[in-house]
């Protein structure tokens, strides 16, 4: 299923940066960047609840805000893109 993850981490402090990386690592892992907080990850459900733990344990949910959409598997009739970056394709062949 295509889930959608978004994040903002509050950057003021050393320590913030250092969240800022590792969350943006964690997503890295598992899906690809569309925009600068914004990841298309292709998941099932248990890697859904992988990376949501992680991610979880990361953040500081004083100052940061994760957000996780599920799209499920007919996403591609819910999705718009526009502009220069093409979107990604999970289904699309990866050249390594």
């Amino acid at each position: 299923m295509l889930v959608l993850i978004t994040y903002d981490v509050n950057t003021e402090t050393a320590a913030g940066r250092k969240r800022l990386t590792k969350i943006a690592k964690i997503c890295c892992n598992y899906g690809q960047r569309v925009q600068n907080s914004v990841f298309e990850c292709d998941l099932d459900a248990s890697q859904v609840v992988m990376v949501k733990d992680q991610l979880l344990s990361v953040m500081n949910g004083e100052s940061d805000s994760i957000r996780i959409y599920h799209l499920g598997n007919k996403y591609s009739s819910k999705i718009e893109q526009y502009g220069k970056n093409e979107s990604y394709d999970p289904e699309g062949n990866l050249i390594l």
